[in-house]
């Protein structure tokens, strides 16, 4: 397999959405996640996000699932990206991996890390990927 970057910039859209009953009264969020990607990946996404922020100032935490629709480098396919990210004073980690075995289409056998970055109110990726 041969490891391949691919970066660009991207649009994201969040609204927010109803947490279930149980959920309701926990401090958690939800959002829908609507994005486009362009550059080196080429494609829409939509997926569902959970969120807490702390009472400290700059620190949160976030886990989501978005499905990803397009061409990469070429290829076209789909997959899915697993988020689980925390921001602790202001201080960012994040992990955004492919789920294994979800690539379709000319992305079969997809894996990956995908890293986030916000400049000026801009989001950008980096997205590291190895395909067979």
């Amino acid at each position: 397999m041969t490891s391949t970057q691919a970066t660009g910039p991207f649009e994201v859209k969040l609204n927010p959405e109803p947490l279930s009953d149980i959920a309701g009264k926990t401090g958690l969020g939800r959002l829908s996640l609507d994005k486009k990607f362009q550059g080196d990946l080429e494609a829409v996404s939509q997926g569902e996000m959970l969120s807490f922020r702390s009472s400290v100032q700059g620190s949160a935490g976030y886990v989501a699932m978005e499905t990803v629709t397009g061409t990469l480098h070429g290829r076209h396919g789909s997959f899915v990206l697993q988020h689980s990210a925390t921001m602790t004073q202001g201080v960012p980690e994040q992990s955004i991996t492919v789920v294994p075995d979800s690539g379709t289409g000319e992305l079969a056998g997809l894996s990956g890390r995908l890293l986030i970055t916000i400049e000026e109110g801009q989001h950008a990726y980096r997205f590291d990927y190895t395909l067979p």
